[in-house]
């Protein structure tokens, strides 16, 4: 789960993290207070989308030569006005797609002056298990093209959960960074609460970029991007009531209420499989035989007739969907009930596409007998090559 810049920093204050006053808008009327609440004498003005790169994006609807999502102003009025400008209008940046994300809110934050912009990250390192920092000198740009560019410009190490944060974690990261003096102290006091932060709030991301070092010589962070462990949530409440659902796929958010593991992509032929791994070699398949999956969709070991029926309907839903894959092998998950939903989800939205369907496992033969006898246009496969094949013929005509 994903927050927006504002909520980040509001959470990362709580922790003491050195963070600049800001103002969320949410209605342009509003834009002039809340600038005029903020002292000055420089305002960034921040359009808030769940995707990086907002200063390089550009809007759909701008004029030739418009500037992108973060824009600087030199008063409340014009702070006002390029909200104004903001509110309402589709962002895009290399994050979004080209379809990019309408503004909801925009954030008007006091402007910093900035001697130097670092990078800064801690993450879950899935081949240790452990949390790990992630540093550079290269702030403000993208960390990827940093590390395809210029690698030896990038500190990263884990941090053994023994022994949790040192002191000298901190220092070894000043130090990478150039800092000196006072900064060395801050820098070993801010990886600390950044560190309690990133545990106690069940985070699998905190990016900071960039970290800046003001004018005066002080750390402070300038942009802050948050991703928490959905799983987690149950534990976190005041973070799950943070969540922007405006900001999430629509099929994505309706799959969650239900349970079921659903990733929306770009290709044409929708998938409906038990199990995560049989899942991504579902997909692959797909793919070997020339088409491009349309979504990741896990219906799990205990699905009910019900979630199974509401699957296929978000399945149905993507317009870019030309043909439909069930791939089953029963093992605690049972082909009868699978049947059960693919049948009743077609009598209730029909059927516009070809569907392939490859069952085997518990109850193998009584779903099949579900699916012969249902009257339904439905193509069998027996075994998962054959049902790629198949599907595949079926969608490119």
């Amino acid at each position: 789960m994903n927050i927006h810049e504002y909520q980040a920093k509001a959470l990362l204050r709580q922790y003491g993290a050195p963070v600049s006053d800001g103002r969320v808008v949410l209605k342009a009327e509003d834009a002039k207070t809340a600038a005029g609440e903020m002292d000055g004498p420089l305002w960034v003005v921040k359009a808030q989308i769940h995707a990086g790169g907002r200063g390089k994006g550009h809007f759909k609807e701008a004029d030739a030569g418009e500037k992108g999502g973060v824009r600087l102003a030199k008063s409340v009025e014009e702070a006002a006005e390029e909200t104004k400008k903001m509110l309402g209008r589709t962002l895009v940046t290399h994050q979004t797609g080209p379809a990019g994300k309408q503004v909801n809110r925009v954030y008007i934050e006091d402007g910093s002056g900035i001697a130097r912009e670092l990078y800064l990250a801690l993450l879950v390192d899935r081949q240790t298990s452990r949390i790990s920092f992630v540093c550079s000198t290269e702030g403000g740009m993208d960390i990827e093209e940093v590390a395809a560019h210029t690698p030896e410009k990038i500190l990263s190490f884990s941090v053994d959960p023994a022994t949790g944060y040192q002191p000298y974690h901190g220092r070894r990261i000043a130090y990478s960074l150039g800092l000196e003096g006072k900064q060395v102290k801050e820098c070993v006091s801010l990886m600390a609460l950044l560190y309690k932060a990133f545990v106690e709030r069940d985070m699998e991301m905190l990016e900071i970029n960039p970290l800046i070092v003001t004018d005066e010589g002080s750390l402070k962070v300038l942009d802050a991007k948050l991703g928490f462990d959905g799983n987690a949530m149950y534990r976190q409440p005041d973070i799950l009531a943070l969540r922007d659902e405006t900001e999430e796929d629509p099929k994505e958010l309706q799959a969650s209420k239900y349970d079921l593991n659903y990733i929306a992509l770009d290709g044409e032929i929708g998938c409906m499989v038990n199990g995560a791994g049989l899942a991504m070699a579902t997909m692959d398949i797909i793919k070997l035989y020339g088409s491009e999956p349309a979504n990741f969709l896990d219906v799990g070991g205990s699905a009910t007739r019900e979630k199974v029926t509401e699957a296929f309907k978000i399945i149905t839903s993507d317009p870019n969907v030309k043909g439909i894959l069930v791939n089953i092998f029963g093992g605690i998950m049972r082909c009868d009930i699978i049947a059960e939903g693919v049948v009743a989800a077609v009598k209730e939205v029909g059927l516009q596409v070809p569907l392939v369907v490859r069952l085997e496992g518990t109850n193998v033969d009584k779903g099949k007998e579900i699916i012969n006898t249902s009257g339904l246009n439905v193509i069998a496969a027996d075994n998962l090559s054959d049902a790629a094949e198949k599907i595949v013929k079926a969608v490119k005509g």
